[in-house]
Formats: structure tokens, sequence, C-alpha cells
């Protein structure tokens, strides 16, 4: 992660996106399916995620690729 990134504790959904290189609808969706953990701060659709979430979501997906090209689910 960036050094800007690893001096908060929580991130926006925006700041996520960018750090993943990926939109900000794929977050929420992430984010709405479970598959990423965050907090929603009052109303108004306002997520925070935990930096510790990311990095941990980030070595999951890691693990579930690793597995799926060991399965050859994946083409080469």
């Amino acid at each position: 992660m960036s050094d800007e990134i690893k001096t908060y504790r929580f991130l926006t959904v925006e700041q996520v996106a960018e750090e993943m290189n990926v939109s900000v609808s794929q977050i929420r969706a992430l984010l709405k399916s479970g598959e990423l953990r965050g907090i929603q701060v009052g109303g108004r659709n306002v997520w925070r995620i935990a930096a510790s979430d990311v990095e941990d979501y980030i070595t999951e997906a890691y693990r579930r690729t690793a597995e799926r090209i060991a399965a050859g689910e994946l083409p080469e």
C-alpha cells in the first residue's frame, strides 16, 4: 500500500478503489457481498474500510487465485 494509505486506520471507498486500481462500484459490491469487510458509518451509504481488512482481502484473493491455478481453472 502507498505511504498515505498506511497512515490511516480507516479508508474511504474511493481510497480503496484507487489503491486496488478498480472502480468505486466494484468496492461497493465487495462490501455488500461481504467479501471485503467494512463498516457503514451513519446513513447515506458512507462506508469505511480498515487498512488491515484491505490487506486481508488481498491476501485471501492471492490464496484463492493460487488454488484456481493449481486446479487448472484459470488459463495460462
